[in-house]
């Protein structure tokens, strides 16, 4: 009995009996496996014999030859070169004329297609129609996702550099989770948020919707990598596959913590990171002087000034800074200390906040608080605040002290005379307003010079005097404006009476220190580590050391930062991606996946936790083998890992089915037709091959060659099958009319995105700039790989030549002959334009000469010249059109007759078609 048969037999017996797959205890997998062709061991068939040797250009051409010669049949000749360059390079970038092709050798040009930027847009193309890659969520609202474009440019990215199809897999699915460092690998993850989603729910439909955005990752997953329809197991045994519903659920469960995040991703990492170098090259000098300085002449200068009165008088402390302070945010911020006691935020920054800051000091009195609020390149603006733009809002500050181990926090102290160095107005946003007692409405701020360090001071109105140290609590409030906190504080204190604004500040203890040896006698009672810490303190105001610090702190300002943007990812443990559903109370996702009856959330039956298809495990291997523990640190459960790990195990997972099914796709894109001629179903109601053992020859040659795709193009397009011609045999076609045993090369039309491309191209429009956001505007100049996909508003043209809905993985397009193709060509204004310009570029070769503009008109267009009777019958054309311009007193005839020609090239089906 057939396999299929065979197979077919069994699951209606299964069915009819109610057992399902999952339930035959003695199902033997490896059996099933050999039953059918792609689930099969790989073979590495060896290329077969056959007659006419000179036809072969490499292996590939042998299990073609086998097949037509058993046949009866001989393939075609070779194209002619004219009509290979025009093949090369729609097959490679997807518009015509980008290299000259005079005077180079086909493997030449070949070479510099491969090697062209413009390959990956093209081939990028074609996999965006199996990811089902759209820039927005579908269903009737269809809110747009304006970050997702950064999934496009890692496939234009990863085709350009060919990366090897295991790591463009495998980042696709777990990109965050295999190099979580790289926005690369953290761009590709948007391949599983690539799906629609409906945004207005209720709350009755919250678990539906999202075990529906699950089914949708996994079944993108299955059709896109495996061309299995996975999803035909979500309610029920899969008819036709041996695919159990709980192994659909066990494996879907792989995504159930994961939900789309809107992230910012450093960009440009290449020249982040030479210019990191460059920066740390600069710096070494910086640092080495002030080293040598150090070393060599630090410890005199200290000396001399330890035993010179006058100087240690002159550089009292005037504020010691609370270094020891323990500040903390009530709603969440972190505090990080830096090594100038000031405190860096990071983290969360929550609309209102709080900041009780604890500390202890050591002086006997103290006369005045001082906050710094410091610039920060972590800040918009370097700050000074967290705000959007930088701005602070300090809406009240409280003061307590008690004496040292006192409980409480002791007694409110008194502020008076506050003073700043700048304050957005003398009113509601001074400095005064932080201490009037109104914590909504008023507070210090410093719109118009933000960029800036900013200090303000507030005076005691009686010291707070303890012989044996004291205990303060600051109580910061910022409930003015939003998220508007000091990005950067440094707490200090005085003294003093009437302290300045701006004199230099010292940690507590030196600050201790300075007041005892400025005392008759007192450099005598300093012990060794008094001395040390003294010694380093007076580093702080030697003039010298201060100048060479200076310069590496100027440097230090210049240290680039990478480029960050907003990117679209699917991942785990970040804030999810915003929509209407949120305002419901929308969960993003739930933590446990169960079993569902009939597809149903409301029919539960067990959780389920991650195995993998047992078809797709071999040699005793069990989920297990490729599932890891995450590390403690890890943001994510590991599971999309253990996924990817799996799918591209060669040996023991499903890394050969994979290798089958991105071959098969590149046959198709390459000859029209995949050797499978169901690129998105392997499964058993597949066509079968046309060519099996040519499949697992590529299949293993991919494989040992490290999964690259670019020498599988090279191998392919060197084949004689490939440079065969179109030439119609009405005999051959009797026996093989779908060409079937490829004794041909089968024409086709292009599509969409490539005639507008090629009309761009060839009128001098093409604007080759790439990457980054798209556009609806049809007016656009760029490729249309660039166009912004929006669910609900496809482009006209790309849909009028059978660009697919991005509503699911989409293998293959359809390629119809319609009506209101050819009046576009003639009735579009895009068009008409594209002929213009593509006319005033011929008037510009060839003057007032038709017979050169028509030379060159074709060759540009069409890849050739004219044939005798073509030339002979244009020039007639564009003459005729010339006198009737002229009888209507139309302005430059001669450039409207070219226009009109322009238009008539465009429009012939040569144009739009790869023969």
């Amino acid at each position: 009995m057939h396999p299929v048969k065979q197979f077919l037999t069994v699951a209606i017996a299964l069915s009819l009996s109610g057992t399902s797959w999952a339930k035959v205890e003695s199902f033997d997998w490896k059996q099933q496996r050999s039953k059918h062709w792609a689930w099969s061991e790989l073979t590495d068939p060896k290329p077969p014999q056959v007659k006419d040797v000179k036809w072969v250009r490499n292996d590939i051409d042998r299990f073609i030859l086998a097949k037509l010669e058993a046949k009866g049949f001989t393939p075609n000749g070779e194209a002619g070169p004219s009509v290979l360059n025009r093949r090369l390079h729609f097959d490679l970038v997807g518009f015509p004329g980008l290299v000259d092709t005079q005077n180079k050798s086909y493997e030449r040009v070949m070479a510099e297609l491969l090697a062209s930027e413009h390959f990956g847009e093209r081939w990028a193309r074609h996999w965006l129609d199996v990811a089902r890659f759209a820039e927005s969520h579908g269903f009737e609202q269809d809110y747009d996702r304006p970050h997702a474009y950064h999934f496009r440019d890692f496939v234009i990215k990863a085709f350009n550099q060919d990366m090897p199809y295991d790591q463009f897999v495998r980042w696709q699915l777990a990109g965050d989770e295999m190099a979580p460092n790289d926005p690369l690998a953290l761009s590709a993850t948007g391949f599983l948020g690539a799906g629609v989603f409906p945004t207005q729910l209720t709350e009755k439909e919250f678990e539906s919707a999202r075990y529906d955005e699950l089914d949708d990752m996994a079944n993108t997953t299955g059709m896109a990598f495996l061309a299995l329809t996975i999803g035909c197991a979500r309610c029920h045994d899969h008819k036709f596959d041996p695919i159990a519903t709980k192994d659909y659920y066990r494996l879907t469960s792989t995504f159930g913590l994961t939900i789309r995040s809107e992230i910012d991703a450093p960009m440009d990492t290449q020249q982040y990171r030479d210019g990191l170098v460059k920066w740390e090259n600069e710096r070494k000098p910086l640092l080495a002087a002030r080293e040598k300085f150090e070393r060599n002449e630090l410890p005199k200068r200290f000396e001399e000034w330890l035993n010179d009165p006058d100087d240690k008088a002159s550089n009292a402390t005037v504020w010691a800074v609370l270094d020891n302070a323990e500040p903390k945010s009530l709603d969440g911020a972190t505090f990080t200390i830096q090594d100038d006691g000031s405190f860096l935020l990071s983290g969360k920054n929550p609309r209102d906040d709080r900041w009780v800051v604890t500390a202890k000091v050591s002086l006997p009195k103290v006369t005045a608080l001082r906050v710094e609020a410091l610039t920060h390149k972590s800040m918009k603006g370097n700050g000074p605040g967290r705000a959007s733009n930088g701005n602070i809002a300090l809406s009240d500050i409280r003061v307590f002290a008690k004496k040292t181990g006192e409980k409480g926090k002791g007694e409110a102290v008194k502020l008076v005379n506050p003073r700043a160095d700048h304050q957005q107005n003398t009113t509601s946003l001074s400095i005064a307003s932080s201490i009037d007692g109104d914590k909504r409405k008023t507070g210090w701020a410093v719109d118009g010079q933000i960029g800036k360090d900013h200090v303000c001071v507030f005076e005691f109105a009686e010291p707070v005097e303890n012989e044996g140290g004291s205990e303060f609590t600051l109580e910061l409030d910022y409930f003015v404006n939003t998220s508007h906190v000091i990005g950067r504080p440094r707490f200090s204190i005085s003294s003093q009476l009437a302290p300045p604004l701006k004199a230099e500040s010292q940690s507590q203890v030196i600050a201790a220190l300075m007041k005892a040896i400025s005392q008759p006698g007192g450099v005598e009672g300093l012990d060794e580590n008094q001395r040390s810490s003294l010694r380093d303190a007076y580093r702080g105001i030697d003039s010298k050391w201060k100048k060479l610090t200076a310069n590496i702190a100027a440097h230090e300002n210049k240290k680039p930062s990478p480029k960050k943007v907003k990117m679209m990812v699917s991942s785990e443990g970040f804030k999810p991606m915003k929509h209407h559903a949120d305002g419901r109370g929308y969960p993003h996702f739930y933590k446990k996946v169960y079993f569902l009856d009939r597809g149903d959330p409301n029919n539960k039956g067990d959780e389920v936790t991650q195995t993998f298809l047992p078809l797709l495990m071999r040699n005793g291997k069990d989920s297990g083998h490729w599932q890891a523990p995450p590390p403690v640190e890890a943001r994510t459960s590991y599971r999309r890992k253990a996924l990817a790990h799996w799918l591209t195990d060669v040996k023991n997972g499903a890394g050969y089915l994979a290798a089958r099914v991105i071959v098969n796709r590149l046959w198709q894109h390459h000859f029209g037709q995949g050797l499978v001629a169901t690129p998105n179903d392997f499964g058993y109601q597949s066509e079968p091959p046309s060519h099996p053992e040519l499949l697992d020859w590529l299949a293993s040659r991919l494989i040992e060659n490290g999964w690259r795709l670019k020498p599988m193009h090279k191998l392919i397009l060197t084949s004689a099958a490939w440079r065969q011609s179109s030439s119609f045999n009405e005999a051959k076609a009797a026996k093989d009319f779908d060409n079937q045993l490829l004794w041909r090369f089968t024409p086709r039309r292009l599509e969409g995105e490539v005639i507008r491309d090629s009309l761009l191209s060839v009128s001098g429009q093409l604007d080759k700039t790439m990457y980054g956001k798209g556009s609806l505007d049809e007016r656009t100049k760029r490729r249309s790989v660039y166009f912004f996909i929006k669910r609900s508003r496809l482009i006209p043209t790309m849909q009028l030549f059978d660009a697919p809905e991005p509503l699911v993985s989409q293998g293959r397009r359809l390629s119809t002959t319609i009506a209101p193709q050819a009046l576009m060509f003639m009735n579009s204004p895009h068009v008409r334009g594209y002929a213009t310009a593509f006319a005033q570029k011929l008037a510009k070769v060839a003057g007032e000469d038709f017979e050169i503009a028509v030379n060159v008109g074709y060759q540009a267009a069409l890849g050739r010249q004219p044939d005798l009777e073509e030339r002979a019958s244009t020039l007639a054309f564009l003459k005729s059109q010339k006198e009737a311009y002229l009888t209507a007193r139309q302005n430059n005839p001669q450039l409207l007759a070219l226009v009109d020609l322009a238009q008539t090239i465009f429009s012939l089906n040569e144009f739009s078609y790869l023969r």
